[in-house]
């Protein structure tokens, strides 16, 4: 057999490896000007009517108002036009595309594109035709598409064919176009290089850029979890994530990232100002509702992040922590149906059940953790279910009668601490809260704590411990560390932090029940869905387990009109995620360049590898 390799031919001339053409033969500063102009063209068209009833959901009808999906729409033709602006060098503006904006028109446009042809589809589908469609609809169409076309007209450099043997076969040919081909379309996306370092800004200006980026996410979450019809969310999940895109590949993320990691107590406050504000942005107790249980579910995932994402330990049963502590918190906060005639107040009843989860976490690590790998996590799966049908059978019949069995500890009274009710609603700043939103500021403050534990153990020589224990715990114990004590302390700490959120879920859900704490179930938390938030959110940081645990409660909850394929859908989302961005949504550095050994390093890293 021959071995001799060859270039793949393509008819017509074929164009130089390394010279900068789009995917479309346009000219490029033809396409330029048409990227720019239609998503000028795009939000000219949201202000005009896109159907004449207003049975499709949004009321669409209005000329000069913008509602529902065309305000989505809006945001995808301003960020292309802002981008495209910034492309031509207009001063002011190319601080928002350090690596370059090409890459940022691209993404922009594809999502003003998708959110307005899905919105025009969904139109003619539910009213029965295109022939319900107003001008503006047929604008919008129009206009995405003019705009998406003129941002792959841009130029980037092509990447190299890799040789190909004459002798291979017409199915391996076809295999070798096909990923050649989608190494030019992901070059057709790709982030530049920085072209130059930013200008220097004053404190001042860089605390401002931090609150504007807290003002932009806490308006993004409060829409997302106010989305009121399917069609609705579903635009929402296009343009934010399109958006978000589009800001990373023009180097815009990175960008406040710095800022943020210069000033990082001045963010942290700004974050829980921002979330402490969401429940006076709403008229009522519905979305607090979610609100509270994104908490929990977050601060639990930020405990977890402390066992898997610092000491690289595999647990599939921290659910089970959460439970003690709720189920600790229950039993001793005058429930009728608690075997105690107890009524301690919250403060003890939280150090009561953080010290038992604690307890609970020192006797199952201390004889599983000189396990690894798999090994333990088979252990932990196995510590997360016999909790769960322990508790189920401590209900007097097959056990002692101590948690009432399937029954749970049912009727846990609200709490009051220093005289205020959290069961009933305040006025606060001219807005009633109601008692959702109650717990929602307390379990704040919770998270608040939960952070604070988590970066200052990150940070401590215990931290460093926990990182070269994740890397290499052979090369970690010939140097001297105790990698079983490091371990046992890693997961004493997250146990407890677990144990203290469920203080807490004990009240907010009123009843503490068995089914509450599986290994999976399509309510969150459980130990599936926690383990996803820390992967999906990014492993060793702060910020990756809260936007996962967000992200993985919100969606399912806005997915039920998918009945039976609601998890399906869910779990494709996933592995679609897991499959192109692996080290999750907010890696620290040194994670990322573990699966991506081109990226630029680093400059410098943490104790954390952040």
């Amino acid at each position: 057999m021959t071995t001799q390799t060859t270039a793949p031919e393509s008819a017509g001339a074929p164009i130089p490896t390394g010279t900068p053409t789009g995917l479309i033969g346009i000219p490029p500063h033809i396409g330029r000007a048409l990227a720019t102009g239609g998503g000028l063209l795009t939000i000219i068209s949201t202000f005009l009517a896109w159907t004449w009833t207003a049975e499709f959901p949004g009321d669409l009808t209005y000329y000069g108002y913008p509602g529902g999906l065309q305000v989505l729409v809006l945001i995808g033709g301003a960020l292309t036009a802002l981008f495209g602006l910034a492309s031509y060098g207009i001063k002011g503006l190319r601080w928002l595309t350090p690596a370059g904006a090409d890459s940022a028109i691209k993404l922009a446009a594809l999502g003003a594109f998708a959110t307005a042809w899905y919105t025009v589809i969904a139109i003619s589908t539910k009213l029965g035709g295109v022939v319900n469609l107003e001008p503006g609809g047929y604008v919008a169409a129009a206009a995405t598409l003019t705009a998406l076309l003129g941002a792959f007209a841009l130029p980037f450099e092509r990447p190299a064919p890799d040789p190909i043997d004459p002798d291979d076969t017409a199915w391996e040919h076809f295999r070798h176009n096909t990923r050649h081909n989608l190494s030019i379309l992901r070059a057709s996306i790709a982030t530049g290089p920085v072209k130059a370092p930013a200008r220097a800004l004053p404190a001042y200006a860089e605390i401002l850029v931090i609150v504007a980026a807290l003002a932009i996410g806490l308006t993004v979450f409060t829409y997302g979890i106010g989305t009121e019809y399917d069609e609705l969310f579903i635009g929402f999940l296009i343009t934010a994530g399109f958006g978000f895109a589009a800001g990373a590949k023009a180097g815009l993320m990175s960008r406040i990232t710095a800022i943020t990691a210069k000033h990082r107590n001045v963010t942290m406050i700004g974050a829980f100002v921002a979330a402490a504000a969401f429940p006076f942005t709403q008229s009522d107790d519905r979305y607090a509702t979610i609100g509270v249980y994104i908490l929990i579910f977050a601060t639990v995932a930020l405990g977890l992040n402390i066992v898997v994402g610092l000491a690289g330990l595999l647990d599939l049963g921290y659910v089970a922590f959460l439970g003690v502590g709720a189920y600790t918190a229950a039993m001793v906060s005058g429930s009728p149906s608690s075997p105690f005639d107890l009524h301690l107040p919250f403060w003890l009843s939280a150090i009561l059940g953080a010290a038992v989860a604690m307890v609970f976490g020192v006797i199952i690590g201390a004889p599983t953790l000189r396990l690894r790998g798999d090994y333990l996590a088979i252990v932990t799966l196995g510590f997360g279910e016999i909790f769960r049908i322990t508790v189920l059978n401590t209900d007097g019949t097959s056990g002692p009668d101590i948690t009432n069995g399937s029954n749970g500890i049912s009727s846990v009274p609200n709490l009051n601490i220093f005289g205020f009710d959290f069961g009933a609603e305040h006025s606060m700043l001219g807005v009633t809260i109601g008692r959702f939103s109650n717990y929602f500021l307390l379990m704040l403050l919770i998270t608040l704590i939960v952070v604070v534990v988590f970066r200052r153990s990150a940070d401590s020589r215990i931290g460093r411990a926990w990182v070269a224990i994740r890397e290499d715990e052979t090369a970690a114990e010939a140097m001297g560390i105790n990698g079983f004590r490091v371990k046992l302390i890693a997961f004493a700490l997250g146990a407890t932090l677990a144990g203290l959120a469920g203080t807490v879920q004990a009240h907010v859900t009123y009843t503490v029940t068995p089914e509450q704490y599986q290994f999976a179930h399509v309510v969150p938390p459980n130990s599936a869905f926690l383990l996803a938030a820390v992967v999906l959110g990014g492993m060793g940081t702060i910020s990756g387990p809260l936007v996962g645990a967000a992200l993985l409660y919100l969606i399912p909850a806005k997915l039920q009109f998918l009945g039976d394929y609601q998890l399906f859908a869910f779990g494709v989302a996933l592995v679609l995620l897991m499959r192109f961005r692996p080290e999750g949504l907010i890696p620290n550095r040194r994670r990322q360049l573990e699966f991506h050994e081109d990226a630029e390093p680093p400059t410098v890293l943490s104790k954390a590898g952040a």
